[in-house]
This record gives C-alpha cells, sequence and structure tokens, in this order.
C-alpha cells in the first residue's frame, strides 16, 4: 500500500471499530464508558468545525460555545413551551392549525406552585385523560436549533467578519457571556441557572436491528452523534477540497492578496462562519436532548478554552486531526481522574488532571504548532511529495549535466 493511503485506510478502520464498539465491549463500566464516547463525539463535531473556521479560514472566534447554547436552547424552548391539541384549552395561548391548535404554555420560570401555574397541566387535569396532547417533535427541534444557529452565524457574521485578528476573537468573546448573562437573567423563560429540561433523545425508544431500546439506553444516542460527527466531517472534506476550501485558504494566507485576485472576502469569511456554527448548534442541540438538560454553565468560557485546546493539539489546520485529538484528549481527561498513591501520598488526579493536560498544551505550542496529529497525517499524505521532488530535479540535472 503506498504510504499517502495509509491515513485513509487508518480512518476507514477507526470508522469501523467505532461503528461495532458498542455490540463488543462489555465491561461492568459499559454505561459510563459510553457516556465518555458520545461526549467526545460531541466535543469532536465542536473541534473540528472550530479548525475549519480557525485553521481553514484563519478567522480565530470565542463565540463557538455561544453558537452551541443557541442551538441547545431553541430545541429546549421550541420543545419545553410548544404542545399539539386536537380541542383548545382556553388557558394557554393557541393558534389553530388545520385541525389541531398549537399550544403555547405560559413561562413559569423556577416557583414551588409549578403545578398550578402551568395552563397546560391545568386543561389536562380538567379533560382528565379524555384528550391526548403530542408534544412536538424532537428531531423538528434538533433542525430548528441548527437553523438558528446559521441565523445567528449570519447575523453576527454581517456584524463582525470585516473586523481582523484580536478584533474578532474579543466580539465574539463578548458574544457568548452576553448570551450567557442573558439566558442567566431570563429566569421566568429559561430557568437561569436550575436550567431547562429537555425531553430524550429518544423518548419514546427506538428499535435497531430488532432491538428495542428505551429512552435511557447508550446505543442510540451513541450513534446519533457518531453519525451527526460523520455528517459534519464528511461535510468539512468536500469544502475543502472545493473551491471553497480552496478560497478560504487563501483568506488565512494573504486577504489583501485574495481579494487582488478576485475572491469575494466577505462572502467567503461569512458562508464559513454560518457553516460551521450551524455545526456547533447541531451538535449542542443533540447533546442538549442527550443530557436532558441544558444550563448557562455549559457556555462558560472555560469550555470553549477546552475546545481550542482539543483543536490546537489534535492539529488546527486539520479538522479530521482536530476530531480525533478531541476524542482522544475526552478519553485521557476522564481516564486522569483516577487517583493513585506514591510514598503514602494520595494525588488527587481530579485537580492534577488539568495541570498536566496543561503542560500538554505549553509542549505542543512550543515544539510541535500544528498539533500531535495532523504532523502524521502529513507524513503519510505529502512526505512523498518531497522525495519526488528531489528526484526530479536530480534527473534534471544529470540530464542536463549529460548534454
Amino acid at each position: 500500500m503506498p504510504a499517502r493511503h495509509v491515513p485513509n485506510a487508518a480512518g476507514v478502520l477507526v470508522v469501523a471499530f467505532l461503528a461495532v464498539f458498542p455490540f463488543v465491549y462489555t465491561a461492568a463500566d459499559y454505561d459510563y464508558i459510553m457516556h465518555i464516547c458520545i461526549t467526545a463525539f460531541f466535543y469532536a463535531i465542536l473541534a473540528s468545525s472550530w479548525s475549519m473556521l480557525s485553521g481553514y479560514a484563519g478567522q480565530f472566534s470565542f463565540g463557538h460555545m455561544g453558537f452551541m447554547g443557541i442551538g441547545a436552547y431553541t430545541t429546549g424552548l421550541f420543545c419545553h413551551y410548544l404542545y399539539l391539541s386536537p380541542e383548545p384549552t382556553r388557558l394557554c395561548i393557541e393558534y389553530p392549525i388545520g385541525d389541531l391548535y398549537l399550544v403555547v404554555v405560559n413561562p413559569i420560570g423556577v416557583t414551588s406552585t409549578t403545578l398550578t401555574q402551568d395552563c397546560l397541566r391545568q386543561a389536562l387535569a380538567a379533560w382528565d385523560g379524555s384528550v391526548a396532547v403530542t408534544p412536538m417533535p424532537v428531531w423538528l427541534g434538533i433542525v430548528l436549533g441548527t437553523l438558528m444557529g446559521g441565523v445567528f452565524g449570519l447575523l453576527i457574521g454581517l456584524l463582525v467578519l470585516r473586523l481582523r485578528a484580536a478584533y474578532l476573537a474579543l466580539f465574539t468573546l463578548g458574544f457568548a457571556e452576553i448570551l450567557r448573562a442573558t439566558i442567566s437573567a431570563e429566569i421566568e423563560i429559561t430557568r437561569g441557572q436550575a436550567g431547562l429540561e429537555l425531553p430524550h433523545l429518544f423518548e419514546n425508544g427506538v428499535t435497531i436491528l430488532g432491538q428495542t431500546y428505551d429512552k435511557t439506553d447508550k446505543i442510540p444516542s451513541y450513534y446519533a452523534m457518531f453519525l451527526l460527527l460523520l455528517l459534519c466531517l464528511g461535510i468539512l472534506t468536500w469544502l475543502s477540497r472545493s473551491k471553497f476550501g480552496l478560497c478560504v485558504r487563501a483568506l488565512r494566507e494573504d486577504q489583501d492578496a485574495a481579494a487582488a485576485l478576485g475572491v469575494n472576502i466577505i462572502r467567503y469569511k461569512i458562508l464559513v462562519f454560518v457553516i460551521t456554527t450551524m455545526m456547533a448548534a447541531a451538535a449542542g442541540a443533540v447533546q442538549a436532548h442527550y443530557v436532558g438538560i441544558i444550563t448557562p454553565n455549559n457556555l462558560f468560557l472555560l469550555q470553549m478554552s477546552l475546545v481550542v485546546a482539543m483543536a490546537v493539539i489534535g492539529g488546527i489546520e486539520n479538522f479530521a486531526a482536530a476530531a480525533v485529538g478531541a476524542i482522544i484528549i475526552e478519553f485521557a481527561l476522564e481516564l486522569l481522574r483516577n487517583s493513585f498513591e506514591i510514598g503514602g501520598v494520595t494525588i488527587d488526579m481530579t485537580i492534577w488532571r488539568l495541570v498536566f493536560f496543561g503542560i500538554l498544551l505549553m509542549l505542543t505550542l512550543r515544539f510541535s504548532r500544528n498539533g500531535l496529529i495532523a504532523p502524521l497525517i502529513d507524513h503519510f499524505t505529502r512526505g512523498h511529495v518531497a522525495r519526488e521532488t528531489v528526484a526530479a530535479r536530480t534527473a534534471a540535472d544529470r540530464a542536463g549535466a549529460s548534454r
């Protein structure tokens, strides 16, 4: 096998391994490992999409977790407040849609009298089981969350993408913090720090290959997040190999030169921003339904720093390497939680693991600025180019000398 095909073969083997992993792993910590896998896929989507935005297009943004939160809260509010009813409640805000009514539940915040203030619950109590109210489908909430991430990405892009370097980073950082503060303050609607509960990803269960799984089983959520990761990586691969990828890389290298060559720099900057924010929003929406609750704590700058570090350690200029780095680091951070003793002294790894992670990040930035995974991929995919170039030049020199 030619060396340049090694990364593709390794990628196929990794995908195949992850595809069958839930059915071959049978240890006692099955649920815990599956949870780490799902979370790792979630971070891999964020890291790879951020790598496309910052590594390929050169648009350094600190707002990625904010767009993740937009996707999560959009689907959360959609599924929390909207229902379909065959009969009018005459208590809630409702709109007729054909033979049904779109019921909008009144926001009640965090109170001790939730059951008496929720208009839909009062209507259901009055109906005494004679009317069945249908919640909104989870998949529709995820789609709306993804689209809302794109809408906000477009609006922010139109405002900020004429800025460069530190100005863009500071603007997106401010946007993420404003969003977090707003969600925390709107207690009546978002329940603030108490968090907004969401239906599970597969609330009514699902059947896969003849096996029925309930809403708490890990396998359906595992494959949902895994397929979303593969979809995002597929889109990013297609974009990077197209004219679009060539243009955004030109923006990274020299915006003025790209503009002089006829590249519409604002359009391409907005497009890559919108695409990557939609991926972050989709990941946030799916993860929120998997966990079952979303809080403003998910939007902390610490989480954004973790995504950036994953992309940097994996390889900021290679979204596949960023995804692999995110998965490896998520597993490493979890496995390093196990404390151990040295000379009778107990080392609390719940604290020191972050120290080791920080040291790894600093060493990567100092000695391998393109990450730890990306150079390995480049070695196999591009290592032959230098040898072939040298061989061609040597042959040309010999031919010239023999004349």
